[in-house]
């Protein structure tokens, strides 16, 4: 277990997480407000039934055969019918605050995805995959299940011992003193433990997010693992994480749970010492029998919400860490916005070039160094290169995903950079190595690119990139749906899939980034001349490694360790026998 002190909290986090959290409270204004004056209604019933219940033994204590029964009956009824009436108050409240919370939380949720959708592809680089889900699933639960309950709990708290202590004093001022004796020490106790506990809650759900992301890691390469015999080794590390999480878990509710015993250990001290004096004055005949009961029932509603804070206030700590987490998620910087004075690429040639281009994902490492190309409209350019040569950082350049760290890239004359970044996407059809296919129909997924894509269109695509007849073979032909990330068809279907769905769509330049690594070569041949037939026009970038496939182009570029180091036509460049000529006999060899 971490020693004290040995994780430090950030309040200024802390504080605006906070705030925050008010704020999406604010947005139901009306309902908090029809909530505050329930509760304070409810409490004002329940702090009447003490009073009745003094009166009820004022009345039983007048001695034997003094007792007016119909005056006891009369207030203990009274006293039945305000407590009833508050449990059905505050039953209300605890009903509008989970529908609050529920549409707070699919609130939050809605912010968070809107959020991802505007972060450049640069943030989902460096972040786990299971880490962003666990901010956006657990998180966001966290913070839900913290205002349907929790916040309820704090204003009913406040309100009960706002008036349980006016009460107190109308009965007895002088046990009212004795009464706050130990609530500046629950006080500083509270404050001491809050600065203890709250970063321990923040690690554990930093650590859970970590956790979350090796295990989507993990079940993401199961077939992998599978084949290499490595799940022991992954049990292994997993362990080392579930420990770390589980001891995580273990520091935060270890001072968090002990705050609630201790508040109520300092408040049954104050309940003693008022029970002490309250008999001496009772001696003294200052008090009399009902106001002692009443003023000790009093007390307890006085120090028991103190109780319940005290006991809760750990699960605020850990909705603070949620949201903190979840806070800093929408505090990302986004895209880059566009230019002010950004055109629309309209009426598109396909004409790209790119003048002395350097970049690097860092700033220490630069990945292409003074990098030129000019592909003229309708041509083939092919990119090659060894593995590490800069190949797909161009196509994240071309693409605006990234932008230059010094030169410039045009499209028909225009630079990217004073282009909207949705009309230059949308100049670009791309079939990346890695495919992706989402749960719906194939023709849902063919069509996904182009809106209102009619079925004839749909097959078109799909018989030029060599798949229609397996679609045809299946039970509901083009209306099957596809499982999850394609769990149903084979790796190589799905890259069919992502061909026949940039074909289809009406864009006059595309990117292939090893799109036909998963078919075999005889499959690849007939798409890349299904290819040429249907790409008549368009500007086509193509990486690739198998260089046989690529000896058409007009123009291929061969990269090594981010420089040009040749350009040509494919028999140009076997005549130097050069870089690109060891690359190709190598392959034959």
């Amino acid at each position: 277990m971490a020693k004290m002190g040995s994780v430090r909290e950030n309040p200024k986090d802390t504080r605006g997480a906070l705030l925050r959290m008010l704020k999406y409270l604010g947005t139901y204004k009306f309902l908090l407000a029809l909530i505050i004056l329930l509760s304070i209604g409810g409490n004002v019933l329940a702090l009447l039934g003490p009073d009745f219940a003094g009166k009820a033994i004022n009345e039983a204590a007048a001695g034997a055969g003094k007792v007016n029964f119909e005056r006891v009956y009369y207030y203990a009824k009274r006293m039945l019918l305000c407590y009833l009436l508050s449990s059905a108050v505050t039953f209300s409240i605890s009903i509008i605050m989970m529908y609050v919370s529920k549409w707070i939380a699919g609130k939050m949720r809605k912010d968070v995805f809107d959020k991802l959708m505007k972060l450049p592809v640069g943030y989902f680089d460096v972040n786990q995959a299971g880490d962003i889900i666990s901010r956006v699933s657990y998180d966001i639960d966290v913070v839900g299940t913290c205002l349907a309950t929790d916040v309820v709990q704090i204003i009913n708290s406040i309100v009960t011992v706002t008036g349980s202590f006016v009460m107190m004093v109308i009965i007895s001022p002088l046990l009212s003193v004795i009464a706050l004796i130990t609530v500046p020490l629950a006080i500083f106790y509270t404050s001491r433990m809050r600065r203890i506990t709250q970063p321990r809650f923040s690690k554990r759900s930093k650590v859970y997010g970590k956790m979350n992301g090796f295990v989507e890691e993990m079940f993401s390469g199961q077939k992998t693992i599978n084949a290499y015999a490595y799940e022991n080794g992954v049990n292994d590390r997993y362990d080392v994480i579930n420990h770390e999480a589980a001891d995580a878990y273990y520091d935060a509710e270890y001072y968090g749970v002990t705050m609630g015993p201790s508040v109520g250990a300092i408040n049954n001290i104050g309940l003693a010492l008022v029970g002490i004096l309250g008999s001496a004055l009772y001696l003294l005949e200052k008090i009399n029998l009902g106001q002692i009961s009443s003023f000790i029932l009093y007390t307890r509603k006085f120090s028991g919400p103190i109780n319940e804070i005290a006991n809760i206030v750990n699960e605020l700590y850990s909705a603070l860490a949620a949201a903190e987490r979840v806070f800093t998620l929408l505090d990302e910087p986004e895209e880059t916005a566009d230019a002010a004075d950004a055109e629309v690429l309209a009426d598109v040639r396909g004409h790209v070039e790119m003048k002395n281009v350097s970049f690097g994902y860092v700033p220490e490492k630069t990945i292409l160094h003074d990098l030129s190309l000019d592909a003229h409209a309708g041509k083939l350019v092919a990119i090659v290169g060894p593995t590490g040569a800069g190949k797909t950082t161009i196509i994240n350049l071309l693409m605006r995903f990234y932008d230059v760290n010094s030169g410039e890239i045009f499209v028909d004359e225009k630079e990217t950079r004073c282009l909207t970044r949705r009309s230059l996407r949308d100049a670009y059809a791309m079939v990346l190595q890695d495919t992706w296919v989402f749960e719906g129909t194939i023709f849902e997924n063919i069509a996904y690119g182009k809106e209102n894509a009619t079925m004839e269109e749909v097959v078109r695509a799909a018989k030029a990139a060599h798949i229609h007849k397996f679609i045809t073979c299946l039970p509901q032909g083009y209306r099957t749906v596809i499982s999850a990330d394609g769990g149903n068809i084979s790796k190589g279907q799905k890259q069919l899939l992502t061909i026949a769905r940039a074909m289809l769509y009406d864009a006059k330049m595309l990117i292939l980034d090893e799109a036909t690594s998963n078919v075999d070569t005889e499959t690849e041949r007939q798409i890349q001349k299904a290819m040429r037939e249907l790409m008549a026009g368009k500007t086509c970038f193509v990486i690739a490694h198998r260089l046989s496939t690529i000896k058409n182009a007009n123009h291929i570029l061969v990269l090594n360790q981010g420089d040009v180091v040749e350009s040509g036509k494919h028999e140009e460049l076997m005549a130097k026998k050069g870089f690109y000529y060891d690359l190709y006999a190598a392959q034959f060899e």
